[in-house]
């Protein structure tokens, strides 16, 4: 937007310099829908938190899509294990909501444990690393 800023002297503070491009009124793309927005009623606390799971289970899911994809993408073959490690965790964390059961190995809301968690970054660190090698090595030549 152009604002002109007034000279010395005046003080009437920001004032626009062309007018507004559309003389149509504001209108939105859809009605507000009853019960939404500040009327909305707040979720209940047990609501709340199926939410933050549903969102926790989504967000591992697509990690690791992301991880999986990141590598075809680089050309990075992953071992046979580092392709089932991430096709089992993906089918226990849609089926169950979490990819561990005992409570002693990762957080009680978290959907991996601990040691799921670090395979996972180690995983992400190797495409990363090798996809950086093989990206400078195609440069060189």
């Amino acid at each position: 937007m152009a604002f002109k800023i007034p000279a010395k002297g005046e003080n009437k503070g920001l004032t626009r310099s062309k007018p507004l491009q559309s003389n149509k009124p504001l209108t939105a793309k859809k009605p507000m829908q009853a019960g939404s927005g500040f009327a909305a009623k707040a979720m209940s606390p047990a609501d709340q938190m199926k939410a933050q799971k549903k969102a926790l289970q989504a967000a591992t899911i697509r990690l690791l899509e992301k991880a999986r994809r990141d590598a075809a993408e680089q050309g990075v073959d992953l071992s046979e294990w580092e392709n089932a490690f991430i096709e089992d965790v993906g089918e226990r964390v849609k089926t169950y909501g979490r990819a561990f059961a005992d409570p002693d190995k990762g957080a009680l809301n978290g959907t991996l444990s601990m040691r799921q968690g670090q395979k996972l970054k180690e995983i992400r660190k190797k495409v990363k690393t090798k996809g950086n090698a093989r990206g400078s090595d195609e440069q060189d030549t």
